[in-house]
């Protein structure tokens, strides 16, 4: 990613479509034509694994580390397929436009899926179901079980399922297998939907020339099928609930840490296992996207492990990974690993070595460029190498903005003017930034759609440490039309990214 070319960040959920949430239908090819008008190199995403409410609908929080998110499904597109009539998709509730409402999608996908699954249970299910089942057999039948005992056991997480079956044992899984062979059969068709119109999709965009990099998330949802299918690679009780969960220690940003709670990694059983999980993780996610950003990179070096009864993150410790050895063992049974490494916050010398060893692009983020000592400052335009992906801003960040409005200090946003040479409104500042990570020596620049359209802290997708109302920003249809599409275009061959 040394080569200098750009692209855009803007998740599947926030196009735009009539059914109450970006999906993978006609608007989405819609964008990659655009993108590719445009002259980008890279279409980035957040992860794809299902989402649920429980988990505010976060992709960061999934119930699957292979699985697909069924909701982004496209009612369109099942018509197109033959799975839907004309008639199922015409009267869409008047969903709101600018937002996803979860629930209210949830509930209207429902319906279309139960009629799309009446028609295709009447059928054989031909060879393309057949031939998809039997690749993805290493999770797909765990998965779609692990659904149907969830919506049996509605409001437990697995922990605190009947003994037997939160145990696997066999007969067990035949009692309830057999009892919920519907909802199982259910499960995999959706699946099967979901593989179906994302490679027609990722097809489009390799005929473009668009590149899509995803996201995987470095931990797991403790009430997700990997762990329940898989005890014994998380450091788990005797109860099998997490003993030690995950998160970081107090920094400048927070007094007490952050305490994620997602179970760790019993990381000798993966080691005895030749890593065999992580291997078919990676392969999934690279069949599913061309590049991937790994969340947290530095978990993979060292990880801060908390006690589960702990309130806050400060009493925990650093304990070593074998992130070399998974990467080598990685890298010898692959052309590439095209990996991008999230190596942002206080990241050691360690980090950066493996990452160099490997080469591992990182971050970098021009909202955090101007602050403390910028001659120095990594994260400054003119220290950006050309081994970095630079960003204007990320998915848990407020957009450029938004920041600019609402976060900068009076002596901060001096030192912008004085960096760029002149003043400006905060209705301009997004352009500058866009300006200054493109004119930047980093090979690859992305930048979140928000920045593109000049957008405020209403259009922010993520606020760590809230659990409500995030994910939720749209493109509203209009707003693809906007001059600041056409104006962003220009930059990009103005600074020789096409």
């Amino acid at each position: 990613m040394s080569r200098r070319r750009s692209g855009v960040l803007l998740h599947v959920t926030s196009l735009p479509s009539a059914y109450g949430m970006g999906d993978l239908g006609p608007e989405a090819y819609r964008f990659v034509d655009l993108l590719a008008g445009m002259g980008q190199s890279y279409w980035q995403i957040l992860p794809l694994n299902p989402i649920c409410p429980g988990s505010g609908n976060s992709p960061y929080q999934s119930t699957s580390a292979f699985a697909g998110n069924t909701w982004i499904i496209s009612p369109e597109q099942m018509v197109i397929d033959g799975f839907l009539s004309p008639e199922d998709i015409r009267d869409p509730p008047d969903f709101p436009e600018g937002r996803v409402d979860y629930q209210a999608v949830m509930d209207y996908k429902n319906v279309l899926f139960d009629r799309a699954f009446e028609r295709f249970r009447g059928r054989d299910p031909g060879f393309h179901y057949k031939e998809f089942t039997a690749r993805n057999a290493s999770w797909i039948n765990d998965y779609a079980i692990f659904v149907a005992l969830r919506e049996r056991f509605a409001g437990k997480v697995w922990g605190d399922w009947p003994p037997d079956i939160r145990d696997r044992h066999q007969d067990a899984l035949h009692i309830y297998g057999t009892e919920l062979s519907e909802r199982i059969f259910k499960e995999k068709f959706l699946q099967y939907i979901f593989d179906r119109q994302w490679k027609a999709l990722k097809d489009h965009c390799r005929s473009r020339h668009l590149q899509v990099i995803g996201d995987l998330p470095i931990y797991i949802t403790y009430d997700s099928v990997d762990v329940w299918a898989n005890p014994g690679l998380f450091k788990l009780d005797e109860q099998k609930k997490p003993a030690i969960v995950a998160g970081v220690p107090p920094d400048a940003f927070s007094a007490t840490g952050q305490l994620w709670g997602n179970p760790v990694f019993n990381w000798d059983a993966h080691h005895e296992q030749g890593f065999a999980w992580w291997e078919s993780r990676i392969d999934r996610t690279l069949s599913l996207v061309d590049r991937v950003r790994l969340d947290h990179f530095r978990g993979f070096v060292q990880y801060w492990e908390i006690p589960a009864d702990g309130v806050t993150a400060e009493h925990g410790r650093w304990v070593d990974a074998p992130g070399r050895e998974l990467f080598t063992l990685l890298a010898r049974s692959r052309s590439c690993l095209p990996v991008i490494a999230e190596d942002l916050g206080h990241i050691t010398p360690d980090v950066h070595e493996m990452m160099a060893h490997f080469g591992f692009p990182g971050m970098r983020v021009l909202i955090f460029g101007f602050a403390g000592d910028i001659s120095r400052n990594p994260h400054a335009p003119h220290n950006i190498s050309g081994r970095c992906v630079a960003y204007t801003g990320t998915h848990d960040n407020n957009t450029v903005k938004g920041w600019f409005e609402n976060e900068v200090s009076d002596d901060q946003r001096n030192l912008i003017f004085r960096y760029s040479g002149g003043s400006f409104g905060a209705g301009h500042v997004h352009r500058l930034f866009i300006r200054l990570a493109m004119i930047s020596p980093a090979g690859t620049v992305i930048v979140p759609m928000q920045d593109i359209l000049g957008l405020g802290e209403e259009a922010r997708m993520n606020r760590p440490g809230t659990s409500e109302g995030n994910w939720e920003w749209r493109v509203r249809p209009e707003q693809m039309e906007d001059k600041a599409i056409q104006e962003f275009s220009e930059i990009t061959g103005l600074y020789g990214r096409k």
